[in-house]
């Protein structure tokens, strides 16, 4: 009996509140980066005119849903959280496949979307503006929000559920329309979040979906004067071309981009905690998160005795397939992404001390996906590529310094400012480094990638530009504040 053949999935644009097959004539196939065997997708490369028509519906759905009453978009949103909830498993399992994320860590990012999509919704009812007292007799000062019109969101393939979601439902629940552009790595799980959004009651038009290249689809939408505002996440070299051309046209523009980000290691920290958050910020979703775990600074009283734990907790890591259970790293994405981290390991070999990993995994089990070994360097200094570029995998530099005033030092020695963290029971330390490290995410003796849905998210320095994402002041970025006086006295000026 043979086996039949299941084709993957072709995916569509969405526009209009209708599924399309681009008429661009082009693709790209996805295949399992864990197993280059399997195809998992197949999405076209559309073309601008695609993204104008997108963009046309956008423009002809936002007067009602504008004027839909806040709770009531609220509530499709909310509705699209129960919809997630009811399929996270099947989620899951796609964002596995697609992206190459361990099957726990793919849970945990569609149980982060979720918890997105339920703190989002209340912002319906929330969204309120002041009251002000003014400085005139009979006057009544206060300030409303109020939505832009079209956004753009531009989402990259190492979140990609949440980071559409944590930037669709605070634009949908503001009041605006949406066209996302996903990266081409990571079409169906873009497809799967708006096909969620569609059965949770978004009008036609409200929400829509191009799939292609950035040089086509995400530079139309950068250009087109009926787009007010642009929500990026990506590299920095994208991210600065999409601010300089945003900025020329007057569009609100949010950009959140690289991280470097420490944990600096005090000589009275807890050493097994700071060394499992390390491996976890390190390693986990194979170093291809904008909060990883890049360097670790650790005071030279304790460096030996930690290192001698890092690399005996690096040694018991298991590497394959994320759908196997007892997996914890997978591979990274693509062919382009491994030939950059192991470009960077050569690096290293030559101005550090490899300790662990270094090299592509070899053996038959591995052959046919991107797996590359967690990798520890030590005696890292603080000025070298190592320390100071972003490799984005499952690369660790140790850096090792003589007390905590060098550590801060150290920790703000990179040009990016995204998230840190501090291992210490010195209060004194402690509230020192926070107040002094250059980032826009701090931890006090925890990992440097935990975030969660009702907290701001984002970066300073070169990480990020404009305002921040999730949380409360999500909804900032998709509104106007409006400013109104009324004097109800009836006796004019």
């Amino acid at each position: 009996m043979t086996t039949a053949i299941v084709a993957p999935p072709l995916c569509r644009n969405f526009i209009k509140g209708h599924w399309v097959e681009s008429r661009s004539g082009q693709t790209i196939e996805r295949r399992n980066p864990a197993n280059l065997l399997e195809v998992t997708s197949v999405a076209p490369l559309s073309t601008r005119e695609e993204v104008r028509e997108a963009i046309a519906a956008a423009k002809a759905a936002f007067p009602v849903w504008r004027d839909t009453p806040a709770p009531i978009r609220g509530r499709v949103v909310a509705r699209a959280a129960a919809l997630m909830e009811a399929q996270k498993d099947a989620l899951a399992r796609t964002l596995c496949r697609e992206e190459g994320k361990t099957l726990k860590e793919s849970l945990i990012e569609v149980e982060r979307s979720i918890n997105i999509l339920e703190f989002i919704a209340g912002e319906g009812r929330r969204m309120g503006g002041e009251t002000i007292p003014s400085e005139l007799t009979g006057n009544v000062a206060y300030t409303i929000k109020q939505p832009l019109g079209v956004v753009g969101a531009i989402t990259p393939w190492n979140f990609p559920m949440a980071i559409p979601v944590w930037k669709v439902a605070p634009a949908l629940v503001a009041g605006n329309t949406v066209v996302l552009k996903p990266a081409e790595l990571t079409p169906e799980c873009a497809t799967r979040v708006v096909n969620i959004l569609h059965e949770a009651g978004t009008p036609p038009g409200v929400l829509n979906l191009v799939l292609g290249a950035g040089e086509e689809v995400g530079d139309e939408l950068l250009r087109d004067p009926e787009v007010r505002a642009i929500s990026f996440t990506g590299s920095n070299e994208v991210g600065g071309h999409i601010y300089a051309l945003a900025a020329r046209q007057m569009k609100k523009c949010q950009c959140e981009m690289g991280g470097k980000n420490p944990v600096v290691v005090l000589r009275d920290a807890d050493l097994v905690r700071a060394t499992e958050a390390v491996v976890l910020g390190a390693f986990g979703s194979s170093g291809q998160r904008c909060t990883a775990t890049s360097r670790v600074v650790v005071e030279e009283a304790v460096a030996d005795e930690f290192v001698k734990m890092l690399l005996k907790r690096t040694e018991r890591m298991q590497i394959g397939n994320g759908l196997d259970p007892h997996v914890d790293l997978g591979p990274v994405v693509d062919e382009q992404q491994m030939k950059t981290i192991l470009r960077y390991l050569e690096i290293g070999k030559k101005e550090a001390q490899l300790l662990a990993g270094g090299q592509r995994v070899a053996g038959h089990a591995y052959e046919n996906g991107y797996f590359i070994a967690p990798t520890v360097f030590d005696h890292v200094a603080w000025d070298s590529p190592l320390a100071q570029e972003e490799i984005f995998g499952p690369v660790l530099s140790v850096i090792r310094v003589r007390n905590f005033e060098e550590a801060l030092r150290v920790a703000n020695s990179v040009k990016y400012g995204l998230s840190s963290s501090i291992f210490s029971n010195d209060a004194r330390r402690i509230f020192e480094f926070i107040d002094q490290i250059e980032t826009g995410i701090t931890h006090v003796n925890a990992p440097t990638v935990a975030s969660e849905a009702q907290m701001p998210f984002g970066g300073i320095k070169a990480t990020g530009v404009g305002l921040r994402e999730m949380g409360r002041v999500a909804i900032d970025f998709y509104t106007e504040l409006k400013a109104v006086y009324i004097d109800y006295t009836g006796r004019g000026s």
